[in-house]
């Protein structure tokens, strides 16, 4: 880098160069220590049996919020959002779980995995990125009394 730099200033001195390589390297360490924001899938499951669900997008989440600040800030977009049927606005959600992260294998299961709850499902007092979530992460939503209906009884109603 500091060549670089020569290359751009061949009339600053030496010392003024590193002085200055080591600002430009201070600030993009605080760029990416500041707070890493995704583009998160949300998907509202409303019913597992009927393949009912809408898929949300959110651009400019940040990771390090904890699951329980981004669960409510989900319900009250989501309640207030003019797109959605009011079936999906009313909805009791209160669990989420990892579809698919970006660059990984996917299921075959339709609406959400039956597999793995106790890595996927997002725990309240966890940061969205100690969860595993990271940019391009897909995520059900959905109420958990329902889906451990659906897991014990995997039946669809066509």
């Amino acid at each position: 880098m500091l060549a670089f730099i020569e290359y751009l200033d061949p009339d600053r001195s030496r010392q003024s160069l590193q002085g200055l390589e080591l600002k430009i390297k201070s600030f993009w360490q605080l760029i990416h220590m500041s707070s890493e924001t995704a583009t998160i899938t949300v998907r509202l499951v409303r019913s597992f049996e009927h393949h009912n669900f809408r898929p949300v997008v959110y651009h400019g989440v940040h990771l390090d919020q904890t699951v329980k600040q981004f669960v409510a800030f989900i319900r009250n977009d989501v309640s207030s959002r003019a797109g959605l049927p009011p079936p999906f606005r009313n909805y009791k959600y209160d669990t989420m779980k990892i579809i698919h992260q970006a660059h990984r294998s996917k299921t075959n299961e339709l609406v959400v995995s039956l597999e793995d709850d106790d890595k996927l499902i997002l725990r309240d007092d966890s940061t969205l990125k100690a969860a595993g979530v990271a940019n391009e992460t897909e995520l059900a939503f959905f109420c958990e009394e329902d889906y451990r209906n659906y897991k014990a009884n995997p039946v669809l109603a066509w």
